[in-house]
C-alpha cells in the first residue's frame, strides 16, 4: 500500500473510532439524572476534545533537537525578587490574590482512606488545617481578605465538604469546585469502560479525575473565575495541598503586581535546584521561542539519561504557580490553552488494562504571555508523598508557626536528611505504631530502615544510620538510644518483663 493509501486508511480508522466513542458517550449521557445533566455533558464534551487530540498526536510531543536551555533572564533567582523589598501598601496587593490548593488526591498510597489532605501531619494538624491556619494568619496580620479555594475531585469532594464546617469561625472564606470526571478507556478497544454515569458498584473504577491541568476549564466552568475577577482579584497562587512549603510569598506577589519593567507577567512557575532525588521532575526549557515545561514522559527514550542529568537541566518544577486570572479567562474563551496529553496506563482490580488521559497544570506555561521562572529556595518544596517524608516534617528538624513549617535554627546545615523507610512503614498507621516518639534528627544525614523495626521513646539519630532486620528477625531500638554513624542488623527484641 502506498504511503498516501496507508495514511488515508489510518484516517478512516481514526474517524470510525471517534464516531464509536461519540456514540458511547451519548449513551452514557442519557443515564444522567436531570440535575446532573448539564454538568455531565460539560465533562463528556471536555473528554471528547481530549480524546480527539490524543488520536491526532503521534510519537513524542517534543522534538529533542529543538530543546534549549532557557535564556538567563527567563529564570530569575529568588534573591533578586526579594531584594526589591515590599511596598507600604502590601495589604492592597494581597487583596488581589486568591489561593488555590489542588485537593483531588486520596491518601491510598499512604494506606489511608479518604482525601489525602485530611491526614494528620503535625501535632494532630492535617494538611488542610495547616493551609487554613496559614491564610488566616495572613488575613489577620495584614487585615486582608485572601480566600482559599480547593479544587476537589469526585473522590474527595464529599469528605472535604463535611470537614469544612469546622473552619466556619476562621477568618478565611473557603470555596470549592470540582475538577472534571472523565471515563477511563479500554486499552485495546479505546472505548469507555463505563456504561452509565454512576460511579458506585462496578462502575467505581470506570471514572477518573484527569490531572491538575483540568484546573483551567473546571475553574472557568464553576463560575468562580468570573466571581473573583468581579471582586477585583488578579492572581491565583496554585499549589499541591501536600506541599507544606507552598506558602504565600509576599515578594513574588509584589513582583507580579508591580513588574519592574512595567510588562505584566501572566504566569510564574517556581522552580528549584535539582538534587539526585529529583531527577524525574519536569524541567523548564526554551522551545520554539517560549518557556516550556518538559516532563520525563515526553522525552524520547534515547534522551532520558540526558534529561535526568543534574548538570544540563539544573532545575525542576515545584508546581507552585502564580497565574493571572484575566489571562486564564482570555485563553479559556479562545480555547487556546495548550497542554501535552499524559497517557497514564492502569490495571483495574479485575485485571482490565485501561488508559486515562491527563494534563498537567504547569504545561500551560507556553500559552501565557511574558512567563517567568523563579528559582526559589528548596524550603518552598516540602511535599509529603510517603511516610519517609512524614517522618521529616513531624520531627524536630522543623518548627511550626501559624501553619508554616520552618527548618529549625539548631540544624547546622540547610539540607534535609535522606530518609528511606522500608515497606513495613508504608501505611501511616503502621508507621505511627513503630515510633513511640519521633526521634531527634537534628544531626541526621541519612537514615535507611528495612524490615520489622520499632523505635522506643527519645531515640537520637546522627550522621548515617542504617537499620536492617532480615526476614523473620525483629529489631527494637531501645528508649533513649543514641545512634551515630551506625549500621544495626540481626535481631534485637525488648520485651516487657
Amino acid at each position: 500500500m502506498s504511503q498516501d493509501g496507508a495514511s488515508q486508511f489510518q484516517e478512516v480508522i481514526r474517524q470510525e473510532l471517534e464516531f464509536s466513542v461519540k456514540k458511547e458517550l451519548e449513551k452514557i449521557l442519557t443515564t444522567a439524572p436531570s440535575h446532573e445533566f448539564e454538568h455531565t455533558k460539560k465533562d463528556l464534551d471536555g473528554f471528547r476534545k481530549l480524546f480527539h487530540r490524543f488520536l491526532q498526536e503521534k510519537g513524542p510531543s517534543v522534538d529533542w533537537g529543538k530543546i534549549q536551555r532557557p535564556p538567563e533572564d527567563s529564570i530569575q533567582p529568588y534573591e533578586k525578587i526579594k531584594a526589591r523589598g515590599l511596598p507600604d501598601n502590601i495589604s492592597s496587593v494581597l487583596n488581589k490574590l486568591v489561593v488555590v490548593k489542588l485537593n483531588g488526591g486520596l491518601g491510598t498510597s499512604m494506606g489511608c482512606k479518604g482525601p489525602k489532605s485530611l491526614i494528620g501531619v503535625r501535632n494532630e494538624n492535617t494538611f488542610l488545617d495547616l493551609t487554613v491556619q496559614q491564610i488566616e494568619h495572613l488575613n489577620k496580620s495584614y487585615n486582608t481578605d485572601v480566600p482559599l479555594v480547593l479544587m476537589n475531585s469526585f473522590n474527595t469532594d464529599e469528605d472535604t465538604k463535611k470537614i469544612l464546617q469546622k473552619y466556619n469561625h476562621c477568618r478565611v472564606k473557603i470555596y470549592t469546585f470540582n475538577q472534571s470526571r472523565y471515563p477511563r478507556i479500554n486499552k485495546e478497544s479505546l472505548l469507555p469502560v463505563a456504561k452509565d454515569v454512576s460511579y458506585s458498584g462496578e462502575n467505581t473504577e470506570a471514572w477518573y479525575p484527569p490531572g491538575h491541568g483540568d484546573i483551567y476549564a473546571s475553574f472557568y466552568n464553576s463560575g468562580l473565575l468570573d466571581t473573583f475577577i468581579g471582586e477585583g482579584k488578579e492572581y491565583i497562587f496554585v499549589s499541591n495541598i501536600d506541599n507544606l512549603g507552598a506558602t504565600v510569598d509576599l515578594y513574588i506577589l509584589n513582583h507580579l503586581m508591580n513588574p519592574p519593567n512595567g510588562k505584566p507577567c501572566e504566569f510564574v512557575m517556581e522552580v528549584t535546584n535539582k538534587t539526585r532525588a529529583d531527577v524525574k521532575g519536569g524541567t523548564l526549557t526554551q522551545y520554539e521561542g517560549k518557556l516550556r515545561l518538559v516532563e520525563i514522559a515526553q522525552v524520547p527514550k534515547a534522551h532520558v539519561d540526558e534529561f535526568k542529568s543534574v548538570s544540563k537541566f539544573k532545575i525542576f518544577n515545584t508546581n507552585n504557580l502564580w497565574i493571572s486570572l484575566a489571562a486564564v479567562k482570555r485563553l479559556q474563551e479562545q480555547n487556546a490553552i495548550d497542554m501535552e496529553i499524559i497517557v497514564n496506563p492502569k490495571t483495574l482490580d479485575g485485571g482490565l488494562n485501561v488508559i486515562q488521559l491527563e494534563t498537567a497544570v504547569g504545561a500551560a506555561i507556553k500559552s501565557f504571555e511574558n512567563s517567568l521562572g523563579i528559582n526559589v529556595p528548596r524550603s518552598r518544596f516540602l511535599p509529603v508523598k510517603t511516610t519517609s517524608d512524614l517522618l521529616l516534617v513531624m520531627s524536630n528538624l522543623y518548627s511550626l508557626n501559624a501553619g508554616s513549617l520552618t527548618m529549625s535554627e539548631k540544624r547546622e546545615f540547610p539540607t534535609v536528611p535522606l530518609v528511606k523507610l522500608g515497606s513495613s512503614f508504608t501505611k501511616v498507621q503502621d508507621y505511627l505504631r513503630r515510633f513511640e516518639s519521633i526521634p531527634d534528627m537534628l544531626e541526621l544525614d541519612h537514615l535507611t530502615v528495612s524490615g520489622d523495626v520499632t523505635f522506643g521513646k527519645n531515640v537520637s539519630l546522627k550522621g548515617t544510620v542504617i537499620i536492617i532486620a532480615n526476614h523473620g528477625d525483629r529489631i527494637d531500638i531501645p528508649p533513649g538510644a543514641v545512634l551515630e554513624n551506625k549500621i544495626v542488623s540481626g535481631n534485637l527484641r525488648i520485651l516487657d518483663h
